[in-house]
């Protein structure tokens, strides 16, 4: 059950994490938020995306590959549940509705499944809903404590930057959550939710991107290909294939995503030594948190929050559902003031 936060109105609020769930947080919360509000989104990487992540070749100009997600799929009840945002998404072409028999050894789970792959590179969908809600992105934060300060949320750093807001909002991965300083880890144990936060668990994967020069012909009739039997490769991709857009101008580029289970196996191995073990072959959520709230409220005054998909389940619907219970939520306490 989501219950309001009731607090004082918020003028300033921060964001931690700036993949799927983070962004359509703050785009949610934009449509509510008087125009002197501020949104801020702040990561610990030098972008955007998280697993949503495109990478760009070096060498190859204008080549990308899908690092992260590959595809998003939807089930019937997503479907009518999240019809605005999908239609929105179509209108706007950030998504494009594939049919999954170019997908090799692809089985679709229950019927009545849509698949949408995003042209521009997975991580332009989330880019989309950063750029909707104008909100100030700031890279390379990494917060290590966050603590109760008056009416406010002080913030800080591994680099030791500090800054107080009226609401935070967590999206990173539950482990780093339970990492973090201040007064979260007494936030935590008087919730009483201690211990199953420790029960959520993320499954590991390898992806390794391969680029390759315009005049390359990769004449396979696949555009994706879920491998079976083989200890290590689970998934190749052709990725401009997959996203339906093959240009002469640009090389193709394939990705390849390893097994959960190896990928747990060697999750502390060195990425460039795993790297050329995939080739030799050629994080999801695993179990999310109990009942899947959508976001926890750590503190209500001053507002702290908990999301992301380790609170739902792990896909794009579930970021959304994520984002949707935290809008519920910081809503409340925005309209009881009007």
């Amino acid at each position: 059950m989501i219950s309001s936060v009731r607090s004082k109105a918020m003028e300033k609020i921060l964001v931690v994490g700036a993949g799927m769930t983070g962004a359509s947080v703050v785009s949610l919360l934009r449509q509510e938020l008087p125009k002197s509000s501020s949104l801020t989104l702040w990561d610990k990487s030098n972008g955007i995306g998280g697993r949503m992540s495109t990478s760009r070749s070096n060498k190859c100009k204008g080549s990308t590959v899908d690092l992260g997600a590959q595809y998003i799929s939807a089930t019937p009840e997503y479907q009518q549940k999240h019809e605005q945002m999908y239609t929105e998404l179509l209108d706007a072409a950030i998504f494009k509705q594939i049919d999954v028999k170019s997908m090799e050894g692809h089985q679709d789970k229950q019927p009545g499944l849509k698949h949408y792959v995003v042209p521009n590179g997975i991580s332009s969908l989330v880019k989309y809903f950063v750029n909707k809600s104008g909100s100030t992105v700031e890279r390379s934060h990494q917060i290590t404590s966050v603590s109760k300060d008056g009416n406010g949320v002080k913030v800080t750093t591994d680099q030791g930057l500090s800054d107080t807001f009226d609401a935070i909002v967590l999206t990173m991965p539950v482990p780093q959550i339970l990492q973090l300083k201040g007064d979260i880890p007494s936030l935590i144990d008087g919730k009483g939710i201690r211990s199953q936060l420790e029960e959520v668990s993320y499954s590991s994967r390898f992806a390794v991107g391969l680029y390759f020069t315009p005049d390359t012909v990769l004449d396979v009739p696949w555009a994706a290909k879920y491998i079976t039997g083989n200890p290590c490769v689970r998934y190749v991709a052709i990725d401009s294939k997959k996203r339906g857009n093959v240009s002469s101008d640009v090389g193709p580029s394939i990705c390849v995503h390893t097994s959960a289970p190896w990928g747990l196996e060697h999750v502390e191995m060195d990425k460039d030594e795993a790297a050329q073990e995939i080739l030799a072959h050629l994080k999801q959520v695993h179990k999310g948190y109990h009942g899947s709230p959508g976001c926890i409220v750590l503190s209500e005054s001053p507002a702290i929050l908990l999301a992301g998909d380790g609170f739902t389940h792990s896909n794009f619907d579930g970021c959304l559902e994520s984002s949707l219970a935290v809008h519920k939520t910081l809503t409340g306490s925005l309209q009881s003031k009007v």
